[in-house]
């Protein structure tokens, strides 16, 4: 059986801002005090797991050991099939562009069109799937860390080029499946019923929050 939260106070093991946001906006209605990583100037760990699950339970484990407090950590990724599965959990690095830039999804959109592209397929309408795992790590004292982790996916067609400012990362590229706009064009209350995030946080809260 799960642990249940009873903690008042959580430290969110990210620093993107976009991230932060979403994961506060899912946790609103519990009344928990959240703080993030980068608030509490935490370092980040490096990912240097082989799955998502891997890399969340990481940056879990690495934020509750340095703050002493419940962390929540993410980790997620674009999984398009043409491209044998890439980016996969490297989503994040493929926007380093050559120029030293972190973090620029831009590029990243595009290279994503240039490499199916590469493979002799139309970027246009290629299906994908974006998973999330989220990974709740209490730190426990002396008797080590107790994680939870749950994912969540969601089946998406990418389109070309990239529509809307709301969201971040990839969501200008991605229309889930049923939906005629990217979740860069949804408002944050939309994404937040159908989004990988949101199916991962249903799991969680219904194993860990109530």
């Amino acid at each position: 059986m799960a642990r249940k939260f009873s903690e008042k106070k959580l430290v969110i093991a990210s620093h993107n801002p976009g991230k932060v946001k979403e994961i506060n906006d899912l946790l609103s209605p519990f009344g928990i005090d959240v703080v993030s990583a980068g608030e509490l100037g935490l370092p980040e760990p490096i990912e240097d797991g082989d799955t998502f699950s891997a890399n969340a339970e990481l940056k879990a484990r690495a934020a509750a050991k340095s703050a002493e407090l419940p962390a929540l950590a993410d980790d997620s990724g674009l999984v398009v099939p043409v491209l044998d599965g890439d980016p996969g959990i490297y989503s994040a690095r493929w926007a380093n562009n050559p120029n030293g830039e972190d973090k620029d999804f831009d590029y990243a959109m595009h290279k994503i069109w240039q490499e199916i592209e590469a493979k002799g397929q139309n970027p246009e309408g290629q299906p994908a799937f974006f998973t999330c795992a989220l990974s709740l790590c209490w730190p426990d004292g002396g008797n080590g860390p107790h994680i939870e982790t749950l994912e969540g996916m969601v089946q998406v067609n990418l389109t070309f080029p990239p529509r809307g400012d709301q969201g971040f990362g990839y969501d200008p590229i991605f229309i889930p499946f049923g939906e005629q706009i990217t979740f860069g064009e949804m408002e944050p209350t939309e994404k937040h019923f159908i989004s990988h995030r949101a199916e991962a946080f249903d799991k969680l809260v219904n194993a860990c929050f109530t």
